[in-house]
């Protein structure tokens, strides 16, 4: 809880997403915008979303689709030129995610300086993108090989896109991993970026772990904020706040501000 209330000065923190566009080598890249438009395109998200008042912005490679356990370096690079770029504008701590490789997550956030990182590090699921098993152990070790004990790891332990092996409910997964990994906060899920968890699911796990850090991961919405931040020591959210609410669309600034307002009552 230390290290957690270290990073977010503010009580129950709003992390906002800047989902950096398709990277080189993936599938829908932008060749012709290229590195620049990379850049521009989250250079306005992570204004956007300061101007909004957000505690935290954390840097995603959302659409590098379709995801990989073994994410290519050249996926790493192109993230950490694109957060280099952006450093003078990066006012409120930072993280990042590698989707879906905890050791290229770490490396990128040893890298680039972040705050903190996000990623699955435990579990077993069938997922959309095969067998998937993490290593927390090979993470954490990493971490420590690199100098950064300092940055704080953000334990989804619902993985989107995939089902768990592990038949568990989930807070007794939760007091699981808390006991054998360490994590400085855990997260809970929907099933899929943009889609919420139930309330009840999110009470249980916190209910699991009146000592740790507990956060809403995914399907934040205006109109939930309040109850969740009720709940949970805080959310990450996304889609809410693009156009539309749609996840591949801008940040709008109207829908920014709207959301962190109302965030900012709920913390009241």
């Amino acid at each position: 809880m230390d290290g957690f209330e270290r990073v977010f000065a503010a009580g129950k923190p709003v992390i906002g997403m800047v989902h950096i566009g398709a990277l080189p080598g993936a599938p829908l890249h932008d060749s012709a915008g290229g590195m620049e438009g990379l850049v521009e395109a989250a250079r306005a998200d992570l204004r956007a979303l300061t101007a909004a008042g957000f505690d935290a912005v954390m840097f995603g490679n959302e659409n590098d689709r379709p995801y990989e356990f073994d994410v290519d370096s050249a996926s790493i690079a192109g993230m950490a030129h694109i957060i280099g770029r952006l450093r003078d504008d990066i006012t409120v701590p930072f993280g990042v995610n590698v989707l879906w490789d905890p050791m290229a997550t770490i490396a990128l956030g040893a890298a680039t300086g972040a705050a903190f990182v996000r990623e699955i590090f435990t579990g077993q699921y069938a997922s959309d993108m095969g067998s998937w098993t993490p290593d927390a152990g090979q993470a954490m070790r990493y971490r420590s090989r690199l100098g950064r004990s300092d940055m704080l790891m953000l334990y989804n332990i619902s993985a989107e896109f995939a089902h768990s092996l592990d038949t568990r409910p989930l807070a007794e997964r939760a007091r699981s991993v808390v006991f054998s990994s360490i994590p400085d906060a855990v997260l809970v899920s929907g099933p899929m970026t943009g889609e919420a968890a139930p309330l009840e699911t999110l009470r249980s796990v916190k209910a699991a772990l009146p000592g740790i850090p507990v956060m809403a991961n995914t399907g934040v919405r205006h109109e939930t904020v309040g109850d969740v931040l009720d709940v949970a020591d805080g959310c990450i959210v996304g889609s809410a706040l693009k156009a539309g609410g749609d996840t591949w669309n801008p940040v709008d600034p109207e829908r920014a501000h709207d959301f962190m307002a109302r965030a900012k009552e709920a913390r009241k």
